[in-house]
């Protein structure tokens, strides 16, 4: 493990010196070397705005990801803070990449629920692929999340409370399959 740590020490290095040929550097060597660590490093490296072209690049590497290790500090970028000006960017990985993100439905509601239009499109989209089964504890906190919002927001805008309706019909599809082993 000490070994890794000290990998990627000089890989983030590279990442955060703000030069785009470094930053491209340390994007290839992560994909060998890289684990849940380089998250919020990347997450970073999004919020300086570098350049259009390290975005993209970034987002790419971030859609490409298998390690499922690294799903709980995607979750932990997406709901903190200091990440909203990129988890917009950060979400459309999440659905362009191969893991599952089953067992984080609430917080693709929650954020939803509290997001901007196009991040509540961005977690419908999410949703709709996501492979289950679901927990009923999950399911149950996404329909309180869902009874909360439609009680403290009246219909101000229109299209995101349409996507809000989309995601509430696909929650209670997934109610009626519920995984009850759980």
């Amino acid at each position: 493990m000490g070994n890794k740590k000290n990998a990627l020490k000089p890989i983030i290095e590279e990442l955060n010196s703000g030069k785009v040929a470094n930053i491209k550097k340390a994007l290839k060597s992560l994909q060998v070397n890289g684990d849940a660590s380089v998250i919020k490093p990347l997450a970073n490296v999004l919020k300086s705005k570098i350049s259009p072209e390290i975005d993209l690049e970034i987002i790419g590497f971030l859609s490409d990801l298998k390690d499922t290790s690294v799903k709980q500090e995607v979750i932990d970028v997406l709901n903190e803070d200091d990440y909203l000006d990129v988890r917009h960017q950060i979400l459309t990985s999440i659905w362009n990449c191969k893991i599952d993100y089953s067992e984080f439905i609430a917080d693709f509601v929650a954020i939803a629920c509290d997001g901007n239009f196009m991040e509540t499109f961005e977690c419908l989209t999410i949703l709709e692929n996501l492979e289950g089964p679901f927990e009923e504890r999950h399911i149950l906190e996404c329909q309180l999340l869902l009874k909360e919002y439609i009680e403290s927001n009246s219909a101000v805008d229109k299209k995101k409370s349409q996507v809000m309706s989309d995601i509430a019909s696909l929650i209670k599809s997934f109610d009626l399959e519920v995984d009850d082993d759980y």
